[in-house]
């Protein structure tokens, strides 16, 4: 959570390596007051920071295994550190995957991460678009369609996702097709958070509070509730 003194809170995703504590990166949508402030801050200034809170990406699990990381939109930010985290200690983990889906060219962000993750060893990077426009030289249509490019080995492989709960939804009953079981895709949830401790409840989904027993949940857990709102 980081905090304006003054104006506000939000909760927003550190995407550096959380095991690197003395800088934390963030990467901060301007969509209203708070961070409009965040956005417009010079260096030096002060930010409020509680947490970390919640529960993160099942980094220790998918040691040994192959992981595939699916997004869609703004989605990518939230994986960022995990991929990070990954390239750091290459050698715990098989291939990664990387699949990321855009409206528009536009909408991509960290074009030069993605270009860089391309040339690391064992690991391959698919983007796609809706709207390619002219410029756009990878796969046009939906990030679920990036499937069919894979060769998977569903009882070695781990899956995270975030993105847009359609896509999610979408994205993981293809996945159960092609073999994969439900305790082996995360996916993370988006609700307004505040407290940040399960106590106010504007994060509830069914019985779980995403801001203490998430956001990043095991699909088998979230079946009944996924695509409901809090």
């Amino acid at each position: 959570m980081l905090y304006v003194f003054g104006v506000g809170e939000v909760a927003i995703s550190i995407v550096s390596d959380p095991e690197e504590p003395d800088f934390l990166d963030h990467t901060i949508r301007i969509v209203g007051r708070t961070t409009q402030v965040l956005g417009n801050m010079q260096k030096g200034e002060t930010v409020g920071v509680r947490g970390p809170f919640g529960i993160g990406w099942p980094m220790k699990d998918a040691q040994g295994k192959d992981v595939l990381i699916v997004t869609g939109g703004l989605g990518c930010a939230p994986v960022v550190g995990a991929i990070e985290y990954i390239f750091r200690r290459r050698e715990e983990y098989g291939t990664l995957t990387i699949l990321h889906g855009v409206k528009t060219p536009h909408d991509l962000l960290y074009r030069e991460r993605f270009d860089a993750w391309r040339h690391q060893p064992r690991t391959t990077v698919l983007l796609t678009s809706d709207e390619p426009g002219k410029t756009w030289h990878n796969h046009v249509g939906v990030v679920t369609e990036l499937f069919d490019q894979l060769r998977l080995s569903p009882d070695n492989t781990l899956v995270m996702m975030c993105g847009p709960e359609i896509m999610m939804r979408i994205a993981c009953h293809t996945l159960a097709h092609q073999g994969l079981r439900p305790d082996s895709m995360y996916v993370s949830l988006e609700r307004h958070m505040e407290c940040g401790i399960g106590l106010c409840g504007h994060c509830q989904l069914g019985p779980f509070f995403l801001c203490k027993d998430g956001p990043v949940m095991r699909l088998d857990r979230l079946i009944p509730f996924l695509g409901k709102g809090g």
